[in-house]
């Protein structure tokens, strides 16, 4: 959970990304969502600014796990809060104002019943090694006049003038070849189209990062973005 700036509780939970599925609305028309399972999450900590922390936040924890594959500092915080085992995944909310909640309780998808807008952080999917056109969408060599083989370099990166004072060294943070992906990555302002709360599903039409399995933090929206429709289940 997070709060805005007037100290209002806000919705936040930590979940799985499961799939793409299809929902229809009201007219009869077919709308993609992606199907999150989340929550229930636990408080495990409050911090307050009065406290030593010296700041106002909440930690959730999320999905069990046997306390042979963790470890005893977090056996022993998530038993401060009654859990009868250990939590996999903590994410802390910073808060602007007291938190009005305890450790312990237990947060589940009925805090989204009123949310239209939500925010999805989550890791991007691994692509491996990649060059410079897939990487940094480089427009690559001339398909003609003597290009042979070449067609997909990046094209000279080793001249001097850029550098001059420094040697001819690259210029460091140049766009090159590497690793592509597995990358934290936020999407702003996704339609949150249903809420089942017998099942712990949140149905978000939208980028969700991400692949099927990862781990996902959803939250209220912070910045609602004027849109042309309201969607609606």
């Amino acid at each position: 959970m997070s709060e805005n700036g007037n100290g209002n509780l806000l919705a936040a939970i930590l979940g799985r990304k499961v799939g793409m599925t299809r929902i229809y609305d009201s007219a009869g028309t077919v709308v993609p969502v992606t199907v999150v399972q989340a929550g229930p999450c636990v408080v495990t900590q409050v911090k307050t600014e009065d406290g030593k922390d010296g700041y106002n936040a909440v930690q959730l924890g999320f999905e069990d796990v046997k306390e042979r594959r963790s470890t005893k500092p977090l056996v022993g915080h998530c038993r401060k809060t009654g859990q009868t085992s250990p939590k996999r995944f903590f994410r802390e909310v910073r808060l602007s104002g007291k938190p009005t909640v305890a450790a312990g309780f237990t947060v589940d998808v009925s805090i989204f019943d009123a949310i239209k807008w939500v925010d999805v952080v989550g890791t991007s999917k691994g692509k491996g090694f990649q060059g410079v056109m897939k990487r940094w969408n480089f427009g690559g060599q001339p398909g003609s006049h003597g290009t042979e083989r070449k067609h997909r370099s990046p094209g000279s990166i080793g001249g001097g003038q850029g550098t001059r004072g420094h040697g001819r060294a690259i210029k460091k943070g140049k766009k090159m070849a590497g690793h592509l992906g597995v990358e934290q990555i936020t999407t702003r302002n996704l339609a949150l189209v249903g809420v089942d709360k017998e099942k712990h599903l949140l149905l978000i039409r939208g980028t969700v990062p991400g692949a099927n399995g990862g781990v996902v933090f959803v939250r209220q929206a912070k910045t609602v973005l004027p849109v042309a429709a309201e969607v609606k289940a």
